[in-house]
């Protein structure tokens, strides 16, 4: 009884202190997300907290709850006209832009650590992927006058490059730990069921939801819960059935904000407050596993992977993938340049340790070092970005 007791004052003084922080950060232009992550480090074995916590697969499992209900927000909030507008150019970056910046990095990691191919592509898919949570924070706290089409892209590619990021990792570990069952057919049907089987089932389940939204006169205090409950279950399933969880839930989200009518500005906000409690708990959670000590002596190596990440791979992506739909240079420019990375990478990296890959915390602990290096140089400079690439608001 003692010990829930502590759980609960720890946690519940975890989270005011994660506020108050966060509040003070957004006065003064740091990226909200690297603060709940600093946090928890400080609150971890090797700051002043003392909170001894190393239970990869518990974060793995709580950090598949707080992502589902980050993503069912953000396909609350991404409007069908939106999302028709910008569909394609998201599309190439979620998917051919997730596959070049796993290359590039992994071209680099290969390069710096001298580490065999399939590792080295495993960090790049680690890390590839930007963060739905991250993106939407800094364009939120950074008042940056960015056009809305640019804007949209950024969100919506950041819901949709998971599911691309998992296949990538999944596979590649795959690669490492079962080369003889690894085939061509075995990559494209795996991609298939993963892709097309996420996306139908979150089609169905979210016109499912929202039918129940519409015929059952449901409380109004009920009815994010019902979405909520909905959002799990789909998500569980779809793991079970070796479809992307992501996607589904992601594209379940866009169809219930879509037809949520008058409830819509109601459920919004019941999941906005969702979204920050899993935000919270995610980062915290995820700066509590690591120990700094240990990051010291990957720091050099990390830095340049990360470098290499934010001042090669990500730019070349966006060129490769905005360019041929007419963005110019300097949006483009910028996209390269808000390409957060957020708690999905970090999650990613417990999978290659659960699966008992070699060196699967190095990696864990390298990944988590270019989260912080994108979220502290990026988040820090959107500003200053928008103001240098002279961009104006304008019309999606």
């Amino acid at each position: 009884m003692e010990a829930a007791h502590h759980v609960m004052l720890i946690g519940g003084a975890l989270g005011l202190l994660a506020i108050g922080a966060g509040l003070f950060a957004t006065r003064i232009g740091t990226p909200i997300l690297l603060v709940f992550l600093v946090l928890g480090m400080l609150a971890g074995e090797d700051g002043p907290g003392g909170i001894k916590f190393d239970d990869f697969q518990g974060t793995y499992e709580l950090g598949s709850i707080a992502l589902v209900v980050i993503l069912f927000e953000g396909g609350l909030k991404t409007s069908l006209t939106t999302l028709r507008a910008v569909f394609a150019p998201s599309l190439a970056m979620a998917t051919i832009g997730v596959v070049v910046t796993a290359g590039l990095v992994g071209v680099a990691a290969r390069l710096i650590a001298g580490i065999d191919w399939a590792p080295a592509l495993l960090l790049g898919a680690l890390v590839a992927p930007t963060d739905a949570a991250a993106v939407a924070a800094v364009l939120r706290t950074s008042k940056v006058a960015v056009p809305d089409r640019v804007i949209a892209v950024l969100e919506v590619e950041s819901g949709l490059n998971d599911p691309m990021a998992v296949f990538l990792t999944l596979l590649l570990i795959e690669a490492i730990s079962q080369p003889a069952d690894l085939s061509l057919m075995h990559g494209v049907g795996f991609f298939l069921r993963e892709m097309l089987g996420g996306a139908v089932l979150g089609g169905l389940v979210g016109w499912l939801l929202a039918t129940l939204m519409r015929a059952q006169h449901l409380e109004a205090s009920l009815l994010p819960v019902a979405m909520l409950a909905g959002a799990w279950a789909m998500f569980g399933g779809a793991q079970l059935l070796g479809t992307s969880g992501f996607l589904a839930v992601y594209v379940a989200g866009i169809i219930v904000g879509d037809r949520a009518g008058v409830r819509h500005a109601s459920l919004e906000r019941a999941f906005e407050a969702f979204a920050w409690v899993a935000q919270i708990g995610l980062f915290v959670m995820l700066g509590l596993l690591v120990n700094p000590h240990e990051l010291l002596p990957l720091a050099g190596s990390a830095l340049v992977a990360a470098a290499a990440l934010i001042l090669i791979a990500r730019p070349l992506a966006a060129v490769v993938c905005l360019l041929p739909f007419g963005f110019r240079w300097n949006e483009t420019g910028f996209v390269a340049w808000v390409g957060l990375r957020g708690a999905v990478p970090i999650y990613l990296a417990i999978i290659p340790v659960l699966q008992g890959l070699p060196n699967g915390e190095l990696g864990f602990a390298v990944a988590f070092v270019i989260v912080l290096t994108s979220l502290a140089v990026q988040g820090w400079s959107i500003a200053p970005a928008a103001r240098l690439l002279r961009l104006a608001r304008d019309g999606v």
